[in-house]
């Protein structure tokens, strides 16, 4: 082994916390285990990954790392070999599962996307024009569209009669549809129905 490959006094400096001995073991075996790790992953940056595993390793084992020859490389390299390996398996893990998920057309999740943006600008449009309504009207809406209650049932919870309750509900949709826009489906399903008797 010549002097120069002699890694002694680099690896007790780097033991002994010198962030510089360590910078220099890492420039020394930088290309090597790189080489080591891409030849068993798929990709750039799992090598990139699994090195940078490598050397944290050895940062963090360095109190009980002992030199092979004079030099860290052969831990290095099985190091990075092991994380190599097991970043491969847990890819393939990955994949299998993912290839396992039940898949949605990219149309179908494209179409769920709009429709779920469509339906918050919808919802915030019609809160905006709730708030425009008379009190007792945006009562009477809401308690026949999103409760369930029948006219008859509502209007004297609103201190209207029936028939009052009746003509103001149906004035009070008209409003909302043209506030909202003719486009049907952007009508909401309680104010394009008849009302409940």
């Amino acid at each position: 082994m010549s002097e120069k490959n002699d890694e002694t006094e680099i690896w007790e400096r780097a033991r002994a916390d010198s962030g510089e001995a360590f910078a220099e073991l890492f420039r020394r075996h930088r290309e090597a285990v790189f080489r080591r790790a891409l030849a068993l992953v798929d990709r750039t940056q799992d090598a990139e990954d699994a090195l940078a595993v490598a050397f944290f390793e050895l940062w963090r084992k360095r109190r009980s790392v002992l030199l092979v020859d004079g030099t860290v490389l052969p831990w290095l390299l099985v190091t990075v070999a092991n994380t190599a390996r097991n970043q491969r398996r847990g890819g393939m893990r990955y994949r299998r599962l993912l290839a396992a998920m039940p898949r949605s057309d990219a149309r179908d999740a494209e179409h769920e996307a709009v429709q779920a943006i469509e339906t918050e600008v919808l919802g915030i449009r019609l809160r905006e024009v709730l708030a425009t309504l008379d009190p007792k009207d945006a009562a009477l809406l809401t308690l026949t569209a999103l409760d369930g209650l029948t006219v008859a049932d509502a209007a004297p919870l609103v201190g209207l009669k029936a028939g009052a309750a009746r003509t103001r509900l149906m004035r009070a949709r008209r409003r909302l549809q043209q506030d909202l826009g003719s486009n049907p489906s952007h009508i909401p399903w309680f104010l394009s129905e008849g009302e409940r008797a």
